[in-house]
């Protein structure tokens, strides 16, 4: 990739967008994120990156009731609400978004070095709370991702807290570097550390479909497809994209399906075809129990309660 000291900054009326002859980004201020992210012509988005809170229920989830309980992080992982948007490029804090008719001062040819930009989400719980996703994109592409939950009192234990990105193509096969096989805060003891290739992104042989694939302690991950949405567009090769541990070590899964089409599934054959790749990248993730399903919890250490902060982030790497 060229080391070019600047990228070029696109002041849109609904959006801002962020290039260089590698990468075309574009940020939604109306649907409240990044909603399109390519990178040497390649889209990696089928729909925005929002923050998640639910992952599918597991047997002993439904066992000791803690589905039922919790059952408001479903409605918060479906329906967010964007409430503020901050923007920064290089130094300069934009008081107020520059679109209509702010951004007609600018030029077609504004640059920077660097763009920060955060959007807050309020969840649709009793009582409310908020989290947030920021955005530190550099001149060369990389983008430094940074996810913060807001505790607050009164609100029932989370599931999991993460950002959810949907690719528009399955991923034929990913690579990672941390513990082997499937972990869980609970379920780490018999793993091993080290470097795992994983082809297409298979599924936990469950006898009904629930939540699965979680790796934990993750250093490094690359996914990679080799179909794009574009029938013009011909892909004679695999491409890629690379997520790297920012302050600390990063937990993820990748499955062709979203937490609530797994919700909804009672077994393998009601699941849709595979047509998406599906990445939680999490911070923090609730054990998964199984002393037994007929009503022990999971272990308090291994619980997310909601009345605390959460922040995790991880670098994206444009090539």
């Amino acid at each position: 990739m060229a080391n070019l000291n600047k990228m070029k900054v696109v002041y849109g009326d609904g959006i801002l967008g962020l290039h260089n002859q590698d990468f075309e980004y574009l940020f939604s201020y109306e649907r409240g994120s990044i909603e399109s992210l390519k990178i040497d012509g390649k889209e990696w988005l089928y729909r925005p990156i929002y923050p998640t809170y639910w992952r599918a229920s597991t047997s002993n989830d439904l066992g000791n009731g803690f589905s039922y309980e919790s059952a408001q992080w479903l409605g918060a992982d479906m329906f967010p609400r964007c409430t503020d948007i901050d923007l920064t490029v290089d130094s300069h804090h934009f008081a107020k978004l520059p679109i209509a008719p702010l951004n007609n001062k600018f030029t077609d040819n504004e640059k920077a070095e660097t763009v920060q930009i955060k959007f807050t989400y309020q969840t649709p719980t009793v009582p409310t709370t908020e989290s947030s996703v920021k955005y530190f994109v550099k001149s060369n592409g990389k983008i430094t991702v940074t996810a913060h939950y807001n505790g607050h009192k009164g609100l029932p234990d989370l599931p999991v807290f993460g950002i959810r990105m949907i690719m528009p193509t399955v991923a034929t096969s990913y690579e990672y570097t941390g513990l082997s096989g499937e972990t869980y805060p609970d379920r780490m003891a018999g793993a091993k550390e080290g470097s795992y290739q994983v082809n297409g992104m298979p599924l936990t042989p469950y006898l009904v479909p629930q939540e699965m694939g979680m790796h934990m302690q993750t250093k490094q991950l690359k996914v990679s497809r080799e179909t794009t949405l574009n029938n013009a567009q011909a892909v004679n090769h695999s491409y890629a994209i690379s997520i790297c541990q920012d302050k600390q070590p990063f937990n993820f899964s990748l499955l062709p399906y979203t937490a609530e089409e797994l919700e909804s599934a009672t077994h393998d054959e009601e699941l849709p075809l595979a047509r998406r790749a599906v990445l939680v990248i999490a911070g923090p993730v609730r054990g998964v129990g199984g002393i037994d399903s007929w009503g022990a919890a999971v272990e308090q250490q291994y619980t997310i309660p909601a009345d605390q902060d959460y922040d995790f982030s991880f670098i994206l790497n444009a090539h």
